[in-house]
């Protein structure tokens, strides 16, 4: 079964109960929880706009020479520039999920709970780039992510998480 982990930056929560969400109303109140791989995307302060992109099994040559290159990390993660101070000062709690008490969505490690959950540990994450960086995760830091709008049109696979929060992005 695979390893869940939730993200916050507050240090004790004893009980993750459903919360609907803010971006998309109507939407079933869920806990969230991701899964092992895909949980350096939630390395971040909470409103920090990201783009994260990895390679995928059918991304073709074209894709990985043009926005991959000949990296050997598993990510790269964008942000932009204003956000660096507070990705390099925030303190993150990562808590350890019960992975019986979620469901897999089958989309990019993300897992849902209908009912409250209580974590199994909690481990505090002082230093992000650091943790970052022994995730495999290239961080790239840039004046603004609107260069990378065209990366959903190519064959990786992009994340796009607070974009909202992005300068220009709309």
């Amino acid at each position: 079964m695979a390893t869940l982990y939730h993200f916050s930056e507050e240090p004790d929560i004893a009980v993750f109960a459903p919360r609907p969400l803010a971006s998309q109303p109507g939407v079933e109140p869920l806990v969230w929880a991701i899964d092992d791989w895909h949980a350096p995307m939630y390395l971040f302060p909470r409103d920090c706009p990201r783009i994260l992109l990895w390679p995928l099994p059918a991304t073709t040559p074209e894709d990985r020479e043009r926005w991959w290159g000949d990296r050997d990390a598993r990510m790269v993660a964008n942000i932009e520039w204003a956000w660096f101070e507070r990705l390099r000062t925030t303190r993150l709690y990562r808590y350890t999920m019960p992975p019986a008490a979620f469901e897999d969505l089958n989309d990019a490690g993300m897992w849902v709970s209908r009912s409250m959950v209580e974590p199994e540990a909690v481990t505090t994450v002082a230093d992000l780039p650091a943790a970052l960086a022994e995730a495999n995760v290239e961080l790239r830091v840039m004046p603004s992510l609107l260069p990378l709008r065209g990366a959903w049109n190519t064959t990786l696979h992009a994340s796009g998480i607070r974009l909202r929060n992005a300068t220009g992005w709309e």
